[in-house]
C-alpha cells in the first residue's frame, strides 16, 4: 500500500481539544510523545507505519496545537489516559497498539493499567514503569542524582529558566545533540521552536511533573515532593501489573532514566519483552529511527 500524506486533524475529547496528525489507514497504532516534545517526535515513525497502519500522533494536553488547560491538577494521570481512550473512540477502534516514550511512555503505561482490554499490544520506549520508578526514586541514589532536574521543572522558576534566550536550556537537551550527530537539521529546529513558543506550551509540559507531585527526594522541601508519587496507585487501580503483551526498548545511555529502571520490571509485566541498546540514549527514537521502527514492526507481527 503507498504511504499517504500525513493530515491534520483536531478531536474534540474529555472536554478538550487534541490536534492529531495521521497518515493511512488500517489498524490503529498511536505514538504518543514526552516532555518537550510533540507529535512531530514520530515524524519516521508516521512515515513507516502509515504504509500499512493507520498510524496516529497526537500533541497531548498542554502541548503545541491542543487544549491548554490552566489549573495543574487538569494534568493528573487519569485525565491523560482518558483523553487516549476518547480519541481511541473517535478514531473508531475498539482495540489497537498504543506506543509511548518518555512522559507519553508513562501514559501508556497507566493506559494499560485502566484499559487492558482496548491494547493488542503495548510498546514503551524509554519511560520507567511507575511502580519501577518509584522504588528507584527511593533506593537508587544514581537515579536521585538523575532526575534532580525534576525539581527545577515542578518549581515557579521553571519557565523563566527554560525559556531564557530562545529556550536555549532546550535546545541544549533535546536540539544540539542531534544537530551534532546529523539527525536533527534546521527545519527540525524550527519546528520545535515553534511548538515550545505556542501561548502556554511550556507550563503546559511543566504541569505534568507538577500535578504528578514527582521527583527525588528534596532535604528540606521533601514534603513537597513524593518519590514514589508515581507508583501510588490513582483513583480506580487495584494493581500496578500490567496484562498486556508489552515491548520496552530502552537506550542505556539515557542520563534522565537510567538501566535500574529495567531491574525487576517483569514482576509488574509477565508478558515482557525488552530490547537494549547500549549505544543509544534518551532520545532514541531519532537516535536510530530504522531500528526503533524494525523493534516495533517485529513485535507486531509476533504471534
Amino acid at each position: 500500500m503507498p504511504n499517504q500524506a500525513p493530515k491534520h486533524e483536531f478531536a474534540d475529547v474529555n472536554r478538550i481539544r487534541l490536534h492529531y496528525v495521521t497518515p493511512g489507514k488500517g489498524k490503529l497504532v498511536m505514538f504518543v510523545h514526552g516532555f518537550s516534545e510533540f507529535w512531530y517526535e514520530w515524524k519516521d515513525q508516521l512515515a513507516e507505519f502509515g504504509k500499512n497502519f493507520l498510524a496516529v500522533a497526537p500533541d497531548l494536553r498542554g502541548y503545541n496545537l491542543s487544549s491548554k488547560p490552566s489549573a495543574v491538577e487538569a494534568y493528573a494521570i487519569p485525565l491523560l489516559v482518558e483523553d487516549l481512550d476518547q480519541l481511541r473512540e473517535h478514531l473508531g477502534a475498539e482495540k489497537f497498539i498504543l506506543v509511548g516514550h518518555d512522559w507519553g511512555g508513562v501514559v501508556a503505561w497507566f493506559y494499560a493499567l485502566y484499559h487492558p482490554e482496548h491494547l493488542e499490544k503495548l510498546i514503551i520506549i524509554n519511560a520507567p514503569h511507575p511502580g519501577v520508578f518509584g522504588r528507584e526514586l527511593t533506593e537508587n541514589s544514581e537515579q536521585q542524582q538523575a532526575s534532580q532536574y525534576m525539581l527545577l521543572f515542578r518549581s515557579p522558576e521553571a519557565e523563566e529558566v527554560l525559556s531564557a534566550n530562545n529556550y536555549a536550556v532546550l535546545v541544549a537537551s533535546v536540539l544540539a545533540p542531534g544537530v551534532a550527530q546529523g539527525y536533527f537539521n534546521e527545519e527540525d529546529r524550527r519546528a520545535y521552536l515553534d511548538a515550545w513558543s505556542q501561548p502556554g506550551a511550556l507550563t503546559g509540559g511543566l504541569n505534568y511533573y507538577r500535578a504528578a507531585r514527582v521527583g527525588p527526594p528534596a532535604g528540606n522541601a521533601a514534603s513537597a515532593v513524593d518519590p514514589g508519587a508515581l507508583s501510588s496507585l490513582p483513583p480506580g487501580l487495584t494493581s500496578l501489573e500490567v496484562h498486556v503483551p508489552t515491548l520496552v526498548i530502552w537506550g542505556e545511555e539515557d542520563i534522565y532514566l537510567l538501566p535500574g529502571n529495567l531491574v525487576g520490571l517483569e514482576e509488574f509485566v509477565p508478558d515482557l519483552t525488552v530490547k537494549r541498546v547500549p549505544d543509544a540514549g534518551h532520545w532514541i527514537v531519532h537516535e536510530k529511527p530504522d531500528l526503533v521502527n524494525g523493534t516495533i514492526r517485529d513485535f507486531i507481527r509476533a504471534r
